[in-house]
């Protein structure tokens, strides 16, 4: 994020008043924030906060009750989800959902459905300039397994590959996409050490050399504290706290919601 306080003009998504509920749960209320273009922004909160919640209804699975959600100054509170993958918002899942019985190369190169022009009659009228579209998507997808290092499961079938690895095949997924925006759902749940610093390395790389805004959900705080330019905090649906990483940890409301005490 540039240095200095971030004016509107660097507003890439606004999240105005959104409040959601299921039945009688209420998900979210009156939860408003602005990303800004090339920060990591990380959202934390207890579980049950509303974390995810945030993440479907920015991504288009859910529809918030009321609000608005302005992806660069345009109006996608209503936005089916497969559109918002087109203006360029991406994501990966708390639970992974990759298609697993096929290989890490044909995941990713699923994702790039949206950006291919050539339909199913341009393939049998003029195959020739569809073969030189696939390989153009294939070029992209071979860089981002080389990014990923996952050169030496390219042709794996994904469902018997170890849990790690898949989470970051569903990464490439989400790059395969072309970003703007990556929402980045609990990307190292059930990971061990060492699998959290080489997913940890390639998110801030995705950042740093390609420039992407990053949205992170993730419960390691160490990690939060490392990584992210400003942290928002959700409790029981509503934040609670925004902030720089050092101003978060030491707000009390923050610390009460997660030790249910403030620390003397």
């Amino acid at each position: 994020m540039p240095d200095g306080i971030p004016s509107s003009n660097n507003v890439h998504l606004s999240v105005q008043n959104i409040s959601l509920s299921f039945g009688g749960t209420q998900a979210l209320l009156n939860v408003s924030f602005e990303v800004y273009k090339g920060e990591i922004l990380a959202i934390i909160g207890p579980n049950g906060a509303g974390k995810t919640s945030t993440l479907n209804c920015i991504s288009g699975f859910y529809r918030p009750d009321q609000g608005r959600i302005l992806f660069e100054g345009r109006d996608i509170t209503h936005t089916p989800s497969h559109k918002i993958a087109t203006l360029g918002i991406a994501r990966t899942f708390q639970n992974i959902a990759l298609y697993t019985g096929l290989s890490t190369l044909d995941n990713l190169m699923a994702a790039r459905h949206i950006h291919m022009r050539s339909g199913m009659l341009a393939c049998m009228l003029y195959w020739g300039l569809a073969h030189k579209e696939d390989i153009q998507h294939r070029r992209v997808v071979e860089e981002i397994i080389d990014f990923l290092e996952i050169e030496h499961i390219r042709k794996a079938v994904v469902g018997a590959l170890p849990h790690g690895l898949r989470k970051r095949v569903e990464l490439g997924r989400a790059l395969a996409l072309e970003p703007r925006i990556l929402l980045l759902d609990e990307p190292m749940t059930g990971m061990n050490l060492e699998e959290k610093e080489d997913m940890a390395r390639f998110i801030l790389d995705v950042h740093e050399l390609k420039g992407t805004t990053i949205v992170l959900i993730e419960h390691d705080m160490g990690l939060v504290m490392d990584i992210a330019d400003r942290i928002i905090v959700l409790d029981f649906g509503t934040k609670i706290a925004e902030g720089p990483p050092h101003e978060i940890r030491q707000n009390p409301d923050v610390i009460r919601a997660y030790l249910g005490r403030v620390e003397s």
